[in-house]
């Protein structure tokens, strides 16, 4: 047996360490074990810093020796409003998918899956690959919302299925893949229609798809942008997503709904929601964002004393909170930086950043990590007042939420991927 095929079988059979968007649990905390490091600079505690093939939004992920990116290429890209969006347009586009090598950075394989032409244009927040891949032993998932969603094979990236569910999503695709068990979860919430559904892994074939609770607004007000979250509640397995309107809890093996709650009016929700001390935590998106906290043990519709604190005190529009035992901590768009107490939503500092934050925060080695904008990161320390331990800048814009594996962590701009680790 050669050691190539032993590298392989071994690695068919490891579990992914960054394997979806924030991370193994989906809420940015990194696992037991990781050690990034806490001060880099373009000089500084670099690995490498490789160039990507094309442009996007999404999040690396990680298995093994190897990291896997979603991108696109873009022809003629132009900034421009349509209607009352600030957005961007392209004369085509080509998306794709590529494998780096996690100790050189260079590409292992890259791969084409769709050309477009004269695209649907996206906001100037969005890309046309934003939505994070997903990774399990053999299967490596990429989505393009309603471009399609493909299956390849990790070690070669070659195709093993494709499928494509259309919908209008109007600023583009924001929506990241989920993993429960042997399904792939896919939230679809579009202008035309709000749907979640769950695919066979093995073979892209639909296993159950549960309409999304009425929405009485205009179409542009019925798209949203969030990722399932799979939570154990009371023994109790759930699968949970944030939408127009209302967040719904749904059985994971079968779709069908639990609980719902009518969280308001909000929508273009990007947070993914964090889960602990029997508390669902979430944001609710435009035009008025808030971050709520409620109980998730009930069945149906949920009266109001489901809800057990709220904010609108500097909360973000987009990004996600991050729960780190009796703490929650978010950044708002504008670049505030807040930490809460998880139970009764009391403020125990906020600080002013120095630039936007449109990234979620990551948890690790009992440390917070911020991501601006403009390529700033501030390395936290936990605690009742605000204590920075470390101010750092790369170059580029930042928006994709970065991962973390070992020592390492992954940064990634509009054109480059980082590994930043302690040299």
């Amino acid at each position: 047996m050669t050691l190539s095929l032993i590298a392989f079988l071994l690695l068919s059979q490891a579990t992914p360490e960054w394997p979806t968007f924030r991370g193994p649990k989906g809420d940015g905390v990194a696992p037991a074990g990781a050690e990034p490091p806490v001060e880099w600079s373009e000089s500084r505690n670099v690995v490498w810093k490789a160039a990507l093939p094309g442009r996007g939004r999404s999040s690396p992920v990680i298995f093994g020796d190897r990291i896997f990116v979603t991108f696109a290429r873009e022809k003629n890209l132009q900034r421009k409003k349509v209607g009352p969006d600030d957005m961007q347009t392209a004369d085509a586009v080509t998306l794709g998918a590529a494998c780096i090598d996690r100790a050189t950075g260079k590409i292992v394989w890259e791969v084409s899956l769709r050309e477009l032409e004269q695209p649907d244009p996206v906001h100037s927040l969005n890309s046309w690959a934003t939505p994070t891949p997903a990774i399990v032993p053999g299967r490596l998932f990429c989505d393009f919302g309603g471009w399609g969603t493909w299956c390849l094979d990790p070690e070669k990236g070659t195709g093993l299925w494709e499928k494509k569910i259309p919908l209008d999503h109007q600023v583009g695709p924001g929506s990241s893949l989920a993993l429960q068990g042997k399904l792939l979860v896919l939230v679809r919430d579009g202008r035309d229609s709000q749907v979640v559904l769950a695919l066979d892994q093995a073979t892209g074939e639909q296993v159950w798809k549960t309409e999304r609770p009425p929405v009485k607004a205009n179409p542009n007000s019925k798209k949203s942008f969030s990722t399932a979250l799979p939570i154990e509640s009371g023994g109790k397995k759930q699968l949970v997503a944030v939408g127009p309107h209302w967040v719904v809890s749904y059985e994971p093996e079968t779709g069908r709904e639990i609980w719902r709650y009518r969280h308001g009016d909000g929508y273009s929700i990007g947070c993914v929601p964090v889960f602990g001390n029997d508390l669902l935590i979430m944001s609710t998106g435009c035009p008025r964002p808030s971050i709520l906290a409620m109980r998730v043990d009930g069945t149906g519709e949920q009266a109001s004393t489901s809800l057990v604190w709220s904010s609108q005190k500097s909360v973000p529009m987009i990004s996600s909170p991050l729960l780190l035992g009796a703490d929650v901590f978010w950044n708002s768009d504008d670049g505030f930086l807040s930490c809460t107490d998880a139970a009764t939503g009391a403020v125990r500092w906020k600080q002013r950043m120095g630039e936007g934050t449109l990234t979620s925060p990551i948890a690790a080695a009992g440390r917070v990590y911020f991501f601006g904008r403009e390529g700033k990161t501030v390395v936290v320390k936990p605690g009742p007042a605000f204590e920075a331990l470390a101010e750092n800048k790369l170059e580029g814009v930042v928006i994709a939420t970065p991962a973390v594996a070992g020592k390492s962590l992954f940064i990634r701009t509009d054109t480059h991927l980082y590994r930043l680790e302690n040299r």
